[in-house]
């Protein structure tokens, strides 16, 4: 059996949040390299704030065009999943499109003409 490199009575070395930041980093990085338009553009990580609730549906981000900011609500984005043990790259993928999907709002675009030549596969 192996054990964590921290070891069992130490936190680990990476959290569930440091992974949730690192993925909303890098995929807004890419996007970065795709669309100048992003360049001034802050993205935010927050738990989720009370106004990001409504009747219908919770918000998972937030764009302001005023401020060039794009807040991801990383509790709804989360909490909404049906993982089991296990399943953190479908959780990196639901991060990813929730990213791509901000963006796309941002944008006024589709997210599929985002990344045009990412999913074709030949």
């Amino acid at each position: 059996m192996r054990s964590s490199v921290t070891g069992p009575h130490l936190p680990p070395l990476r959290t569930r949040l440091d992974d949730f930041d690192l993925t909303v980093a890098s995929t807004a990085s890419y996007l970065r390299g795709l669309w100048p338009e992003l360049e001034g553009v802050s993205f935010e990580v927050a738990q989720g704030p009370a106004e990001a609730i409504h009747d219908d549906h919770v918000d998972r981000w937030h764009v302001s065009h005023e401020d060039n900011r794009i807040s991801f609500y990383r509790l709804p984005i989360v909490r909404f999943l049906r993982l089991q043990e296990g399943e953190e790259r479908d959780e990196k993928l639901l991060v990813e499109s929730c990213v791509f999907r901000a963006v796309a709002e941002f944008l006024g675009r589709d997210p599929w003409e985002l990344a045009p030549g990412r999913y074709r596969h030949f």
